[in-house]
């Protein structure tokens, strides 16, 4: 079943809901934004908030990208992010459509954020309130009460240099670089994220809870930057929510907002190449064989995919099929969603399940590229915080698995059965004993539907790796250092992967593109050929 109907049906508002902002001119330059997810919409809404006519292309049947949404049997599946963070970055787009996010969509705070469980059973609960999370420190190693500080001390120096000062920057030049490096060296970059934790914290538990946040973003612990420990601070600054509906309400609210401006978003309408004549996009090409112009395009689709499926090679100086294989990309996911005809009242919104292997794992995912018999979850239980996700008296769940990307040479074909039924075993076995009985729904996703559906290059779930080497200046660029007109948003270019991520990705656009009456006036004769 679909997740929405269709985008006339049901995303289209009522002339009286629009917000009063002044729609394009008929004549005003055409943006085209490849792909629906956050990245892509929050584009969307920025650029015609800039007074753009924009169309966004989306491949599948509706908007979201790896936020869509599935149905089974009354439950409501979100297929990606459903860790809602740094709301002011939604708050931002809604009042650019002249609206107030409020009035749309309710963000409920969560607490505790999520609960790490460890092998041995032993738990971890992950809060923002400072109180509880002392006591959870003290709790597991007493003697490491007073390293956590100086652990949180430095999480808030890396977010003050890392995502305030940088995130929503767009690192165009070697200048951009030169000028943030100073930032950078103050945050010892060059460590991983575990080497830090480690430098504060010595109890193994303690290390695993204050370091897998870098997963989230597509990251190993043991090789991303620690730059990255700001996520800890992030959460701590501004808590982790829930969109009540489903993050999909988000998604249909960003569509409302870009639709009332004047907007058009189109379904079903796979982009197949970029054109570029004279070293500028003009334009795109469906897989229908349509052709659309454009004044600019922006790619929220991967950014490996984009520069080697849809630019042809000779406009690709920089990305060349060599250096988009080169780069060290991040692992992929496998998803199960399912829903029980009963409730689990004893199992929180959010769940980590770690398994007995922490860095040898990580290393068998992001190294080796081997698919292992152990595994590590996330248990999503969104029924926890919002009933509607699910019939009366059902729970909605996913249990996600980090496992590697396309390179390992897996077979999802064959090997997506047996992996779902360990899943399944570990999880009756530990939090959900007997929940087979109740199965209500089932479906999974696989990295070789990163790969087919979402057009991921090697099915990776994140883009590349967030290594220091692979963030920032080194990152794929926002605006592409190969074709002029073009743009990247979403979690494959800068700052990276999480919502947050993809939204700066979207702000950091503000740097790069000019007001459509600028560039109007500066481009004129280009838009007259």
């Amino acid at each position: 079943m679909n997740a929405f109907r269709t985008p006339e049906d049901l995303w289209e508002l009522p002339p009286a809901s629009r917000p009063p902002a002044s729609r394009p001119s008929a004549d005003a330059p055409h943006a085209v934004v490849v792909g629906s997810g956050f990245g892509g919409l929050a584009a969307a809404v920025r650029l015609a908030a800039k007074g753009w006519r924009v169309t966004v292309l989306e491949k599948l049947d509706a908007p979201g990208g790896r936020a869509y949404v599935h149905h089974q049997n009354g439950h409501v599946f979100d297929a990606g992010p459903t860790i809602i963070t740094v709301p002011f970055l939604f708050e931002e787009l809604w009042a650019l459509a002249g609206k107030k996010l409020g009035d749309d969509i309710e963000l409920r705070p969560l607490d505790p954020f999520y609960r790490i469980r460890f092998a041995d059973g032993d738990h971890f609960d992950y809060s923002g309130d400072p109180a509880k999370m002392r006591a959870e420190v003290r709790r597991i190693s007493p003697g490491d009460a007073a390293g956590y500080e100086r652990f949180m001390a430095e999480a808030d120096h890396c977010y003050r240099l890392g995502f305030e000062a940088l995130g929503a920057k767009a690192f165009d030049t070697v200048a951009d670089l030169v000028k943030a490096s100073p930032a950078i060296l103050k945050m010892r970059g060059w460590r991983s994220l575990h080497a830090m934790v480690a430098s504060h914290l010595q109890h193994p538990k303690l290390r695993m809870a204050m370091s897998l946040q870098s997963l989230l973003i597509g990251g190993n612990p043991f090789s991303v930057t620690c730059i990255y420990s700001l996520i800890n601070a992030l959460e701590r600054q501004y808590g982790v929510h829930w969109a009540v509906g489903g993050t999909g309400r988000l998604v249909q609210g960003l569509v409302g907002l870009l639709q009332g401006q004047g907007g058009v978003l189109r379904c079903k309408a796979e982009v197949r190449r970029i054109e570029v004549e004279g070293g500028r996009a003009t334009g795109v090409t469906l897989a229908s064989g349509e052709r659309i112009a454009a004044d600019i395009v922006v790619s929220n689709a991967d950014t490996a995919w984009t520069y080697r499926h849809l630019i042809e090679p000779q406009h690709r100086r920089h990305w060349s099929n060599r250096r988009i294989d080169k780069g060290r990309y991040s692992m992929s996911l496998f998803v199960w969603y399912f829903g029980t005809s009963r409730t689990y009242a004893d199992v929180p919104h959010h769940m980590m399940l770690l398994g007995p292997r922490y860095k040898e794992l990580l290393k068998d995912i992001f190294r080796r590229h081997k698919l292992a018999d152990d595994f590590s979850l996330y248990l999503h239980r969104p029924t926890a915080s919002d009933p509607s996700m699910a019939p009366a008296g059902h729970d909605t769940f996913y249990a996600l698995a980090p496992v590697p990307h396309l390179d390992s040479g897996t077979d999802w074909a064959a090997q997506a059965e047996p992996f779902r039924q360990a899943i399944a075993g570990l999880l009756e076995r530990t939090v959900l004993p007997g929940f087979q009985q109740h199965l209500s729904a089932s479906l999974v996703t696989t990295p070789q539907d990163f790969h087919d559906r979402l057009l991921s290059f090697k099915g990776a779930a994140f883009g590349l790796e967030p290594l220091l080497l692979q963030s920032a200046w080194f990152r794929p660029h926002n605006r592409s250092e190969d074709v002029e007109g073009l743009y990247m948003v979403g979690a494959s270019t800068h700052p990276g992967a999480g919502v947050p991520g993809v939204l700066m990705s979207a702000k950091a656009l503000d740097s790069v593109v000019p007001d459509a009456p600028t560039y109007a006036k500066t481009h004129a004769h280009a838009r007259q050929r």
